[in-house]
């Protein structure tokens, strides 16, 4: 007993970067990764497919992590962006659902901003954060499935290009070229109130590296 504790001491040391999953008795670290991910991967599921169908996926990616267990390996990448990966996996089901409540966001931001217009001043003064991210939900929408996972597991999951990679299973220069073409259209094809946002997520993306 002693043992198996020391292992799960060092392995919370280790802050579950690169846990070994291969343990007699995965329950304990397998509690620690849920402790440490669950609540990240939840809020970025939510924004994608809303919160129940969030809760759903966050549950059936520890589902599939540790019935999945043997094929982790910690030299490959950590163990976030593997679980990430496992979700975006199970996220794909849900594409079209994702799709349209992107498209739906958008119209209810055109909306408000027609409506807003006859105000003196609150333009202005709502054209904030969450504002401009409806706006971009449109040009999101016509993303294709790869881009929008690629785009959004840096800029809302907040996981490095090399994360990324690990996560979908391609090289890390892949992913850095997809980003730069998908921000490239974006600051061509989103609306003029959000053209700032990729490039403050460019140089947010930068100041981690």
């Amino acid at each position: 007993m002693q043992v198996m504790k020391d292992d799960h001491e060092q392995a919370g040391t280790r802050g579950l970067d690169r846990p070994d999953l291969g343990g007699p008795d995965p329950a304990p670290v397998f509690g620690m990764l849920f402790d440490a991910h669950a609540a990240p991967l939840q809020r970025y599921l939510a924004r994608r497919v809303g919160t129940e169908t969030a809760h759903d996926l966050v549950a059936e990616t520890f589902l599939v992590a540790l019935r999945r267990r043997e094929t982790y390996r910690p030299e490959a990448g950590t163990a976030r962006a593997w679980l990430y990966g496992i979700a975006t996996n199970l996220l794909r089901h849900h594409v079209r659902t994702e799709t349209r409540a992107l498209k739906a966001t958008a119209r209810l931001a055109a909306a408000d901003q027609t409506v807003s217009a006859g105000h003196d001043g609150r333009v202005a003064e709502r054209v904030d954060a969450q504002s401009r991210a409806a706006q971009l939900a449109g040009a999101l929408a016509e993303l294709s499935v790869a881009d929008r996972d690629t785009l959004l597991l840096v800029s809302w999951a907040g996981l490095d290009p090399g994360e990324v990679a690990e996560a979908l299973g391609i090289p890390a220069g892949t992913v850095r070229s997809r980003l730069h073409r998908i921000r490239r259209w974006l600051r061509a094809n989103a609306p003029e109130s959000t053209k700032d946002e990729p490039r403050k997520e460019e140089e947010g993306e930068s100041a981690r590296r």
